[in-house]
C-alpha cells in the first residue's frame, strides 16, 4: 500500500529478459536517485511510476524488480532504458496519509492530450488526460486519482477526459514535468470508489436473501 506522495525520482538503467512460468517478462535494474535504501530489503514493495513491484536484488545502491507479461500489457513506461520513474516505498501503518490510499495496481493507461501553463507566470500547469470510459465512473471532481504513481486531485471531468492541476512542487519532485501531449500515463482510480460500487451492487442481493430467511 502506498500514498501517492513520491519520495524520489529514479531511472531504469537496465532491462533484461526474464523467463518465468513459460512466459517472457522483464527484470528491471533501477537507480533509486535520492531515495534512502537503507531500510529496503529483498521482498519489499516499491511503487515504480505507480506500479507495485517486488525488490528481487539490491546490487551496489541499485535495486532490481521483475515485471510479468500481464503487468507489461496494462502499464506504460517500464520497458525503456533511461526512462525516468517516480519512486515510493510501501507505507507503514504509522505513516501520515498525505495523499490517498494507493494499491499500486494500475487500472489502465491514459493519454495526455493537454499540458500547458495555467497561469501567467507559468508556475502551475494544467494537464488533461483521456481515460478509458470504463474508468470514468470512478473519477469525480475534487476526488483523487493516481497518475504515474502521483496522488492528484481531479479538477474537472468531461465526457472521456479529466483534468488535474500541477503545482510547481509536484513538477519539481516527480517525472510529470517530462510529460507532453501524446504520451501515455499509468492510471489508478480511488479504491474507495471501487468498494462503494461493489457494496451498492451487492446490497440488493442481500436484501432479497433476507426476505427468504
Amino acid at each position: 500500500m502506498f500514498t501517492g506522495i513520491i519520495q524520489a525520482t529514479g531511472k531504469i538503467i537496465g532491462i533484461n529478459a526474464l523467463k518465468q512460468s513459460g512466459e517472457n517478462g522483464l527484470c528491471l535494474v533501477v537507480y533509486p536517485g535520492s531515495m534512502d535504501m537503507s531500510d529496503v530489503s529483498i521482498g519489499d514493495s516499491i511503487s515504480v511510476s505507480g506500479v507495485c513491484l517486488t525488490v528481487t536484488e539490491l546490487p551496489d545502491s541499485l535495486f532490481t524488480v521483475d515485471v510479468s507479461p500481464e503487468t507489461l500489457s496494462c502499464t506504460c513506461g517500464l520497458n525503456k532504458i533511461d526512462q525516468p520513474v517516480n519512486l515510493e516505498k510501501a507505507m507503514r501503518l504509522s505513516d501520515r496519509l498525505a495523499g490517498h490510499l494507493v494499491s499500486g495496481h494500475v487500472d489502465a493507461t491514459g493519454d495526455v492530450c493537454r499540458f500547458e501553463a495555467s497561469d501567467e507566470d507559468g508556475g502551475n500547469y494544467l494537464m488533461t488526460i483521456r481515460s478509458p470510459k470504463r474508468l470514468l465512473r470512478y473519477i469525480t471532481c475534487k476526488g483523487s486519482i493516481t497518475v504515474n504513481g502521483v496522488s492528484l486531485t481531479v479538477n474537472q471531468v468531461m465526457s472521456d477526459e479529466f483534468s488535474v492541476n500541477l503545482i510547481p512542487h509536484t513538477l519539481s519532485n516527480t517525472t510529470l514535468n517530462t510529460l507532453k501531449p501524446g504520451l501515455q500515463v499509468n492510471l489508478e482510480v480511488d479504491m474507495l470508489a471501487r468498494y462503494v460500487e461493489s457494496l451498492l451492487a451487492h446490497s440488493g442481493n442481500r436484501e432479497n436473501e433476507n426476505q427468504y430467511r
